[in-house]
């Protein structure tokens, strides 16, 4: 039954390790050849690899795991999945339903323990129930604001027998509303009409809403003139080419962005949720702008920011109807303020906060990155990352032309996540070039997975920038923190070179500025998984930075500008 409805699903993959309260459905797997599985080294790296072929594909991932440990080491990737809500459906075998409560061998409270990090979460008692819980599982994961779902099936029910029931979501009593409110959207095109100084300020909901959402989103924003920013897991719904195109926003984002928020008369969030790496101090965000929010979770309008235009709605069929309606209205905008908008723009974009000093002795990891986007942008690629300051700058340096080809952990900041995703990605896209931008110290915390990717032959490439510390909580103990660097490095890292060898794949280090570009050639052309040690000045900072507790016109800009606050209209404050 189980196998069966994963077929219905239109299921493909499943990442997952084998336990003894999941044995039955092992057994089931075993005896069938439609559904791969795949298996990792960690269940945590199960989840996050179902993020990435979520992400990838805008199908949900898919995990299996044992009761007990294999549940429990899930929950740092199901926390992940619902901060960045992404769409995976976790099932986990549990201990006998007469068993439950005794302390039997590895139970847990499965349910209760995941309620607060799923969607929702279900224990199956009734065999007869388990087709019709699974079924309605995928449709919860991925209807509304995606997110991740679990369902918790005791060993018996494995055993049992019961009734199948096919898929029938029209039957589901979660039915989110995907049209949007047509006065509200009235309302924010006669605004749009109006404003002198506009900016779109989107997010990953465009990119969940699917295709369609990210090129409606394309066509207002040529159509409009207005510019346009992008949280992290936005990036990629709005080509980074496209003239109107800002870049990241927010605490690491760029400044020409951060000051056009900050002084834009006109906010439009699409499919974001005003988390605190973007708004930085609540109180002076935006402080002049009317604000609308269009999202498809009405519970995350007006939760952060009073939004003066509330739109609840699917991101694609909102903006279908907005483009509509402003099309009908004459296509008005305030074009010769809009332009001096840009103009104003154009003069903080001079500012070039991503600029660095080259090195000819060490390779700095921005070069790194720069070099990484000029040798693979032709290529079939998708990005993943670890967590911390290689996170940023590749936001930063690399360049997205199209959604879905950028997966990494934003909400919880998960260390860990990048190298599983990637393979998450891999096995998704086994033609494709799947890049892992990685920190050593984030990398080591899922390296077992270089066995699922040797075992399955994944061409996975792992771009580690090794400056042998944890480079963000380095940063931050610089700067704010008196230069005590307490527990930022570690003096025991293995060579990555055999480290890559003992697991049978490619192993490589570089570590002069005049051999990276051959090297990461190197790695692109080699055809199984590969481990690229990148050694990098070891005390560079990720600029720009808007400090914890500042507005969105303090930056600091490190090497861009003399090093200081910078003010809107370009005063230093050094």
């Amino acid at each position: 039954m189980l196998v069966q409805a994963l077929r219905d699903q239109g299921v493909d993959t499943v990442f997952g390790y084998p336990g003894g309260a999941v044995l039955p459905i092992y057994d089931e797997i075993f005896q069938q050849n439609e559904i791969r599985h795949i298996l990792v080294r960690h269940e945590q790296g199960a989840v996050h690899a179902a993020e990435g072929y979520a992400r990838s594909t805008g199908k949900p991932g898919v995990v299996l795991v044992t009761s007990g440990p294999g549940a429990t080491n899930a929950v740092t990737g199901l926390t992940d999945a619902l901060m960045d809500s992404i769409p995976i459906v976790v099932l986990t075998g549990q201990v006998p339903t007469f068993m439950i409560g005794s302390d039997a061998f590895q139970e847990a409270d499965t349910v209760g323990i995941t309620r607060p990090c799923t969607k929702h979460n279900w224990l199956i008692k009734d065999t007869n129930k388990l087709s019709a819980t699974i079924h309605e599982a995928f449709h919860v994961a991925t209807s509304g604001r995606p997110g991740p779902v679990l369902v918790d099936i005791p060993k018996d029910v494995q055993f049992a027998t019961g009734t199948y029931a096919k898929p029938a979501p029209a039957s589901s009593h979660y039915q989110p509303q995907l049209k949007g409110d047509i006065e509200e959207i009235t309302e924010l095109v006669a605004a749009m009409e109006k404003a002198k100084r506009p900016v779109f300020y989107t997010g990953g909901g465009v990119i969940n809403s699917g295709p369609a959402a990210s090129q409606l989103l394309r066509e207002l924003v040529d159509a409009t003139g207005f510019p346009i920013t992008s949280t992290l897991m936005g990036l990629g719904s709005y080509p980074a080419s496209g003239k109107n195109w800002l870049g990241m926003l927010g605490m690491h984002g760029l400044y020409e962005a951060n000051l056009a928020m900050h002084d834009c008369d006109l906010l439009i969030n699409i499919g974001a949720r005003f988390d605190d790496r973007i708004t930085g101090r609540i109180d002076a965000f935006c402080p002049k702008s009317i604000k609308a929010h269009i999202d498809i979770d009405p519970s995350s309008i007006n939760k952060v920011i009073k939004t003066d235009i509330p739109i609840v709605g699917d991101v694609a069929h909102v903006l279908e109807d907005l483009l509509k309606i402003w099309k009908s209205r004459g296509r008005k905008t305030q074009a010769e303020a809009v332009e001096k908008w840009h103009q104003k723009i154009d003069e903080w974009r001079k500012v070039d906060c991503l600029a660095f000093a080259g090195s000819e002795t060490s390779i700095k990891p921005q070069h790194a990155l720069a070099r990484l986007q000029a040798l693979t942008r032709d290529h079939d690629r998708y990005i993943t990352t670890e967590v911390g300051q290689h996170q940023m700058w590749a936001a930063q340096y690399l360049q997205f032309e199209d959604p879905n080809r950028w997966m990494t952990s934003g909400g919880l900041g998960t260390m860990g996540y990048g190298f599983p995703a990637s393979i998450g990605v891999q096995m998704a896209h086994p033609d494709s070039l799947v890049i892992n931008v990685a920190g050593e110290a984030s990398w080591l915390m899922n390296m077992q997975e270089m066995g699922t990717a040797v075992q399955y032959r994944l061409p996975v490439k792992q771009f580690i920038l090794n400056n042998e510390r944890l480079g963000m909580v380095r940063q931050w103990q610089e700067l704010l923190h008196g230069e005590r660097y307490s527990h930022s490095w570690s003096e025991a890292l293995p060579d990555f070179v055999k480290l890559a060898e003992a697991f049978g794949a490619k192993g490589i280090i570089c570590k002069d500025p005049a051999d990276l570009d051959d090297a990461i050639m190197e790695m692109i052309n080699h055809d199984g998984p590969v481990i690229f040690d990148c050694l990098v000045e070891k005390h560079e900072n990720c600029f720009p930075m808007i400090p914890s507790g500042k507005a969105h016109n303090e930056m600091l800009l490190g090497e861009a500008e003399t090093q200081g606050v910078i003010q809107a209209g370009g005063a230093v404050l050094v």
